[in-house]
């Protein structure tokens, strides 16, 4: 039998519950759109600063396009939009690091 009064086992039910919806949200969080070299138009939700594209308010991550974009991207221009639930992606340059795996022309990350 515990011998832990009940308020408080509500208590720690509740930080640890609160505390596994928050890892999984991080766990299937998007990745953060972030500026990126210009190369012809700026993909969708992005604008030209300089020589770069700079990420909108709503804008979604990029990744400049070489060949195919990886799974779970889509094409908008010369750039590789992330659409719901696509891991972070890098293009290939030899083989992926460790903690990801291969896409086409790409490295996505295995979260």
């Amino acid at each position: 039998m515990n011998d832990t009064p009940l308020p408080r086992r509500r208590t720690i039910g509740a930080v640890l519950g609160t505390l596994l919806a928050g890892f999984a949200v991080v766990a299937f969080a998007q990745p953060d759109a972030v500026a990126l070299p210009k190369t012809g138009s700026c993909p969708s939700g992005y604008s030209t600063s300089g020589n770069y594209c700079a990420p909108g308010s709503g804008a979604r991550f990029a990744v400049p396009k070489v060949g195919s974009c990886p799974s779970g991207y889509s094409t908008s221009g010369n750039y590789c939009l992330a659409g719901p639930g696509a891991r972070h992606a890098v293009p290939k340059v030899g083989s992926c690091p460790s903690g990801y795996s291969t896409s086409g022309d790409y490295c996505l990350s295995s979260r």
